[in-house]
């Protein structure tokens, strides 16, 4: 490369740039939208944390296994407040199944569809928005781990719809918690809480 040489550089001309680039191709709605849905996969995430603490709170130990099962309690619950969708479903699974009392039936159903919905939700968190069709759908460019580009044309309707079945697999998490007879974790709801301040 010859150091002589300068290749005509510049700089972004921030003033020319249209109000609230680079979403100003998306009508409001979209990204109201958006940002429904997102906030309901975080809602999904601390219900799981709070399920996974239900289930690993209500467990039966033996005598032999409290100190140990005790040991490992706060470890596993810091987990599940920083753990992304994905392995908090896997860590929400396990906890119903070692919890001996728990009487859930489709919770691999339910495990297994909460763990397709991540896929989306990382392309709706991480992706880049290209400019809207006539229709109003837009690809965002999100590429996964393993190099898979997302092809996926995605509208407001998509976008609504995305949100309910989200808040649908947290009603359904949830209820495997109220099921058994417990309080929801952070609720006023009926149930037997499951810890109290004054224990």
């Amino acid at each position: 490369m010859n150091k002589d040489k300068i290749n005509n550089p510049s700089i972004l001309d921030r003033s020319k740039l249209p109000a609230l680039f680079p979403t100003h191709r998306h009508e409001p709605e979209f990204w109201e939208q958006l940002g429904r849905v997102i906030a309901t996969f975080g809602f999904l995430e601390e219900v799981l944390g709070k399920a996974i603490f239900a289930f690993t709170a209500t467990r039966q130990y033996s005598t032999e296994e409290i100190d140990a099962a005790y040991q490992a309690w706060l470890p596993k619950l810091e987990k599940a407040l920083s753990d992304q969708l994905y392995n908090l479903a896997e860590a929400y699974e396990k906890a119903v199944r070692d919890n001996s009392e728990s009487t859930i039936k489709n919770i691999e159903d339910l495990v297994s569809d909460i763990k397709k919905t991540a896929k989306i939700r990382n392309v709706l968190c991480h992706g880049s928005w290209r400019t809207p069709n006539a229709e109003g759908k837009s690809i965002p460019h999100f590429v996964d781990r393993k190099n898979n580009v997302f092809k996926t044309p995605i509208d407001i309707a998509y976008l609504k719809q995305t949100q309910a079945e989200v808040a649908a697999l947290s009603y359904s998490v949830i209820d495997t918690v109220t099921s058994m007879g417990w309080q929801f974790p952070g609720s006023n709801g009926p149930g037997n809480p499951i810890w109290s301040s004054h224990q």
